[in-house]
């Protein structure tokens, strides 16, 4: 089997279709570029078209959290796209990842995996990419994870 080219056939052999543009809820932008840079706000998981809520290690396991991390993958990727028009003009340079968690939750690495690994997989090595993986007491509306992300826009 021959691997896709294009960021675009590989979210379409994922079964992956980017959601549009979210309405913010509070005081801040979806995004904003500076440069060559591109700042996306801080994405919280949803499943089922809403926010996705509990606490890893006591509502939520790993396996549940990295699903929600891959979520805001798509939802990221969303962003991407409304922001720069064309998904191959982009390079993933730092991830920063809020997972909400119990205090004993040692696992916010493997958690944030869920993203991290759909951006390489969809962009190759343009979605290689530093990060930071906090656990934290609690996250806006009770989400599970919210991940904000930096990126370059290439020319």
């Amino acid at each position: 089997m021959s691997t896709p080219n294009s960021v675009y056939d590989r979210l379409n052999a994922l079964g992956i279709t980017l959601p549009p543009l979210a309405v913010p809820v509070a005081a801040y932008v979806p995004f904003v570029r500076s440069g060559n840079l591109l700042f996306l706000s801080g994405h919280l998981a949803k499943k089922d078209g809403a926010v996705w809520v509990g606490q890893l290690g006591k509502d939520v396991d790993t396996a549940a959290g990295k699903q929600a991390a891959r979520n805001v993958a798509i939802d990221l990727m969303g962003t991407l796209h409304a922001a720069v028009g064309d998904l191959h003009k982009v390079r993933i340079v730092k991830l920063t990842s809020l997972v909400n968690s119990a205090p004993d939750f040692t696992e916010q690495h493997l958690v944030t995996n869920g993203c991290s690994e759909l951006l390489a997989e969809v962009f190759g090595d343009n979605g290689k990419h530093a990060r930071s993986a906090f656990g934290v007491a609690q996250n806006p509306m009770g989400a599970c994870v919210e991940i904000d992300l930096v990126a370059e826009v290439l020319a």
